[in-house]
Protein backbone atom coordinates (compact mmCIF):
# COMPACT_ATOMS: atom_id res chain seq x y z
CA UNK A 1 0.00 0.00 0.00
CA UNK A 2 1.10 3.55 -0.71
CA UNK A 3 -0.44 6.66 0.81
CA UNK A 4 -0.38 10.23 -0.42
CA UNK A 5 -1.14 13.34 1.61
CA UNK A 6 -1.84 16.83 0.35
CA UNK A 7 -3.18 19.99 1.90
CA UNK A 8 -5.64 22.18 -0.01
CA UNK A 9 -6.10 25.66 1.46
CA UNK A 10 -8.75 28.05 0.19
CA UNK A 11 -7.33 31.59 -0.16
CA UNK A 12 -10.33 33.22 -1.83
CA UNK A 13 -12.08 34.88 1.11
CA UNK A 14 -12.60 38.49 0.02
CA UNK A 15 -13.72 39.55 3.50
CA UNK A 16 -17.24 38.16 3.52
CA UNK A 17 -16.54 34.47 2.97
CA UNK A 18 -19.12 32.64 0.91
CA UNK A 19 -21.89 35.12 1.65
CA UNK A 20 -22.78 35.02 -2.05
CA UNK A 21 -21.72 33.11 -5.18
CA UNK A 22 -19.79 36.12 -6.49
CA UNK A 23 -18.46 37.21 -3.08
CA UNK A 24 -15.42 34.93 -3.09
CA UNK A 25 -12.73 33.71 -5.45
CA UNK A 26 -11.99 30.10 -6.15
CA UNK A 27 -8.28 30.60 -5.43
CA UNK A 28 -6.51 28.00 -3.35
CA UNK A 29 -3.16 26.33 -2.87
CA UNK A 30 -2.21 22.70 -3.09
CA UNK A 31 0.71 21.59 -0.95
CA UNK A 32 2.58 18.45 0.03
CA UNK A 33 5.51 18.09 2.39
CA UNK A 34 8.81 19.10 0.84
CA UNK A 35 7.36 20.32 -2.46
CA UNK A 36 6.63 23.62 -4.10
CA UNK A 37 3.13 24.90 -3.51
CA UNK A 38 0.81 24.88 -6.52
CA UNK A 39 -1.39 27.95 -6.82
CA UNK A 40 -4.74 26.86 -8.15
CA UNK A 41 -8.29 27.95 -8.81
CA UNK A 42 -11.31 26.61 -10.65
CA UNK A 43 -11.65 26.62 -14.41
CA UNK A 44 -12.50 30.11 -15.71
CA UNK A 45 -15.89 28.73 -16.81
CA UNK A 46 -16.62 28.34 -13.09
CA UNK A 47 -15.40 31.79 -12.01
CA UNK A 48 -11.79 30.68 -11.65
CA UNK A 49 -8.47 32.36 -12.39
CA UNK A 50 -7.19 31.38 -15.85
CA UNK A 51 -3.58 31.96 -14.75
CA UNK A 52 -3.77 29.19 -12.14
CA UNK A 53 -3.89 25.41 -12.34
CA UNK A 54 -7.36 23.90 -11.94
CA UNK A 55 -8.47 20.38 -10.97
CA UNK A 56 -9.31 19.47 -14.55
CA UNK A 57 -5.84 20.42 -15.81
CA UNK A 58 -4.24 18.60 -12.90
CA UNK A 59 -6.21 15.44 -13.74
CA UNK A 60 -5.15 15.51 -17.40
CA UNK A 61 -1.59 16.23 -16.29
CA UNK A 62 -1.64 13.31 -13.85
CA UNK A 63 -2.80 10.95 -16.60
CA UNK A 64 -0.07 12.22 -18.92
CA UNK A 65 2.66 11.98 -16.27
CA UNK A 66 1.63 8.51 -15.16
CA UNK A 67 1.60 7.20 -18.72
CA UNK A 68 5.00 8.73 -19.47
CA UNK A 69 6.62 7.30 -16.34
CA UNK A 70 5.20 3.82 -16.99
CA UNK A 71 6.26 4.05 -20.64
CA UNK A 72 9.82 5.12 -19.90
CA UNK A 73 10.15 2.25 -17.42
CA UNK A 74 8.92 -0.28 -19.97
CA UNK A 75 11.22 1.12 -22.65
CA UNK A 76 14.23 0.92 -20.35
CA UNK A 77 13.37 -2.70 -19.48
CA UNK A 78 12.96 -3.55 -23.18
CA UNK A 79 16.23 -1.95 -24.26
CA UNK A 80 14.49 0.84 -26.16
CA UNK A 81 16.43 4.05 -25.73
CA UNK A 82 14.10 7.05 -25.53
CA UNK A 83 15.95 10.31 -26.12
CA UNK A 84 12.99 12.73 -26.03
CA UNK A 85 9.35 12.66 -24.92
CA UNK A 86 6.66 15.33 -24.98
CA UNK A 87 2.92 14.80 -24.61
CA UNK A 88 0.27 17.28 -25.70
CA UNK A 89 -2.59 15.74 -23.72
CA UNK A 90 -6.17 16.91 -23.55
CA UNK A 91 -9.37 16.02 -21.78
CA UNK A 92 -13.04 16.62 -22.48
CA UNK A 93 -15.53 17.31 -19.73
CA UNK A 94 -19.29 17.52 -20.13
CA UNK A 95 -21.48 19.57 -17.83
CA UNK A 96 -24.64 17.87 -16.68
CA UNK A 97 -27.51 18.87 -14.44
CA UNK A 98 -25.99 18.93 -10.99
CA UNK A 99 -22.36 18.58 -12.04
CA UNK A 100 -20.31 17.12 -14.80
CA UNK A 101 -17.83 14.45 -15.74
CA UNK A 102 -14.93 13.76 -18.03
CA UNK A 103 -15.94 11.92 -21.19
CA UNK A 104 -12.39 11.10 -22.32
CA UNK A 105 -8.75 12.06 -22.24
CA UNK A 106 -6.40 11.82 -25.19
CA UNK A 107 -2.66 11.50 -24.74
CA UNK A 108 -0.54 12.47 -27.75
CA UNK A 109 3.01 11.50 -26.85
CA UNK A 110 5.70 12.43 -29.34
CA UNK A 111 8.61 10.10 -28.66
CA UNK A 112 12.09 10.01 -30.12
CA UNK A 113 14.02 6.78 -29.86
CA UNK A 114 17.69 6.21 -30.57
CA UNK A 115 17.37 4.15 -33.75
CA UNK A 116 14.83 3.09 -36.40
CA UNK A 117 14.87 -0.55 -35.29
CA UNK A 118 13.30 0.57 -31.98
CA UNK A 119 10.31 2.43 -33.45
CA UNK A 120 7.86 -0.47 -33.88
CA UNK A 121 8.36 -1.86 -30.37
CA UNK A 122 8.28 1.67 -28.93
CA UNK A 123 4.84 2.22 -30.46
CA UNK A 124 3.53 -1.11 -29.10
CA UNK A 125 4.71 -0.33 -25.56
CA UNK A 126 2.19 2.50 -25.24
CA UNK A 127 -0.59 -0.09 -24.80
CA UNK A 128 1.39 -1.80 -22.03
CA UNK A 129 2.12 1.55 -20.38
CA UNK A 130 -1.60 2.30 -20.35
CA UNK A 131 -2.26 -0.98 -18.54
CA UNK A 132 0.48 -0.12 -16.00
CA UNK A 133 -0.70 3.42 -15.26
CA UNK A 134 -2.30 3.62 -11.81
CA UNK A 135 -4.07 6.88 -12.59
CA UNK A 136 -5.64 5.63 -15.85
CA UNK A 137 -6.80 2.51 -13.99
CA UNK A 138 -8.52 4.76 -11.44
CA UNK A 139 -10.69 6.87 -13.72
CA UNK A 140 -14.11 5.94 -15.12
CA UNK A 141 -13.66 7.39 -18.59
CA UNK A 142 -11.61 6.27 -21.60
CA UNK A 143 -8.00 7.37 -21.92
CA UNK A 144 -6.95 7.13 -25.57
CA UNK A 145 -3.43 7.30 -26.98
CA UNK A 146 -2.23 8.78 -30.24
CA UNK A 147 1.53 8.22 -30.05
CA UNK A 148 4.07 9.28 -32.64
CA UNK A 149 7.48 7.65 -32.49
CA UNK A 150 10.43 8.70 -34.60
CA UNK A 151 14.08 7.71 -34.68
CA UNK A 152 16.84 10.15 -33.76
CA UNK A 153 19.10 8.73 -36.47
CA UNK A 154 18.43 7.12 -39.83
CA UNK A 155 18.93 3.43 -40.59
CA UNK A 156 22.46 2.23 -41.15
Amino acid sequence: MHTYATTTTWTGNQGTGTSGYRAYTRDHTLAADGREVIVASSDPAFRGDAARWNPELLLVGALSECHMLAYLHLCADAGIVVTAYVDHAGGTMAETAGGGHFTEAVLRPQVTVESPDMVEAAIRLHADAHKSCFIAASVNFPVRHEPEVTAARASD
